[in-house]
């Protein structure tokens, strides 16, 4: 099971995908360097880089939902 601190929300919209911010540089509304295709075949177990065009910031995605990305490591910042 993946921990919620390793998941971000995005957005399909036209046949693009989007974040609404940035986990690591906060822009807002980036466009993601990944298409709508790639999503099933990360679901079956493909890990896919994905690279943040805003900051160059780079995640690992293990796996995808409807919703979430899911990543190998924390996206979110932990409030103490």
């Amino acid at each position: 099971m993946i921990p919620f601190e390793n998941t971000w929300p995005y957005e399909s919209v036209m046949g693009d995908l989007y974040v609404a911010e940035c986990p690591f540089c906060d822009a807002e509304n980036v466009l993601l360097l990944l298409k709508p295709d790639e999503l099933p075949v990360i679901r079956e177990g493909k890990k896919r880089l994905m690279v943040f065009p805003c900051c160059h910031g780079r995640i690992t995605i293990v796996d995808a939902d409807q919703d979430y990305l899911l990543a190998d490591g924390p996206l979110r910042k932990s409030k103490v």
